[in-house]
């Protein structure tokens, strides 16, 4: 699915902070998910990735595209992080990177080839390559 068809998706849905069944549930939905399959997804115990506005506005300047198989990385990535006690971890995959708050689950930046060469990434406690 190309990430404006997602962007266009995300502005219609429901916010997650309003279909939350608990106020201790952290996650959030990601871009173009509908209340459906958010709560699918709770049901099936999957977790939800969503993409900060900064994030989603470096993807469309990037010409970034997060097929449904990178979304499958990057849970697995953050899974892993997360198994490690990560907060902010970089995730490195297919000549691409993201920076993810993993308590939230949320991207909070993304870039690709040469935005990442001769790069530095601060503010991270560890990185996860895929």
């Amino acid at each position: 699915m190309r990430l404006d068809n997602l962007l266009v998706q995300y502005s219609t849905k429901i916010s997650a902070e309003k279909v939350r069944s608990s106020p201790s549930d952290k996650s959030t939905s990601a871009p173009g998910e509908s209340f459906a399959n958010l709560l699918e997804s709770k049901l099936q115990g999957k977790s939800t990735l969503s993409f900060s506005k900064h994030a989603q506005l470096r993807m469309t300047q990037r010409n970034m595209v997060v097929s449904d198989l990178y979304m499958e990385k990057l849970d697995d990535a953050i899974k892993k992080a997360e198994k490690q006690g990560l907060k902010n971890t970089l995730v490195l995959m297919d000549k691409m990177a993201f920076i993810v708050n993993v308590p939230k689950n949320v991207v909070i930046t993304a870039m690709k080839d040469q935005d990442i060469e001769g790069n530095v990434f601060k503010e991270i406690d560890g990185a996860v390559v895929m």
